[in-house]
């Protein structure tokens, strides 16, 4: 069964398709549009992607793109996703394909999990509320002050949606 989808298929976050992510692009023209404060930050292409493989790997794309990312990229063998590229707009990258059972890089399906940086909680829960997604945890103000949510998609996978960014690097 397909995830419903709203009938507008969103890029990014109120972004044209000119200022979304590309390999190696800046992130400047969409952190104006999102009207953050600090457009001096680079974003660079992605060094480490996320991967996964679903059972319905089209139907898979299409809820992910419902809740914001943007699919970059696409190659089928017939009905069969034999390759995908998603991006974050806010900055971040994922593969996916249908699950093949063949090959070193067989991974089980709906046993994935990802925590996605956003400055648009809300409106990313709305989009998920809209997709009839299971939320697994309420949108809330979590104990380290940041907002965030967790949802599962209709694999199976856990995706939690959150402003907090992480601890600063050590030096």
């Amino acid at each position: 069964m397909r995830p419903s989808v709203p009938e507008h298929e969103p890029t990014g976050f109120g972004l044209k398709s000119s200022q979304t992510s590309k390999p190696g692009a800046t992130n400047r023209a969409q952190t104006a549009a999102m009207n953050i404060k600090d457009t001096t930050v680079e974003v660079p292409a992605p060094t480490v992607w996320a991967t996964l493989q679903a059972r319905d790997a089209r139907a898979l794309i299409d809820w992910l793109v419902a809740l914001g990312f943007e699919e970059s990229f696409v190659y089928s063998d017939g009905a069969a996703v034999v390759h995908a590229q998603l991006w974050w707009p806010e900055g971040g990258s994922l593969m996916l394909a249908d699950h093949s059972v063949a090959g070193d890089c067989s991974r089980q399906t709906g046993a994935f999990g990802a925590y996605v940086v956003t400055d648009h909680v809300d409106e990313v829960y709305e989009r998920a509320k809209s997709t009839g997604a299971r939320i697994v945890s309420e949108l809330a103000e979590q104990h380290h002050g940041e907002r965030e949510f967790t949802v599962a998609d209709p694999e199976g996978n856990v995706w939690s949606f959150g402003s907090y960014r992480g601890e600063p690097r050590k030096s």
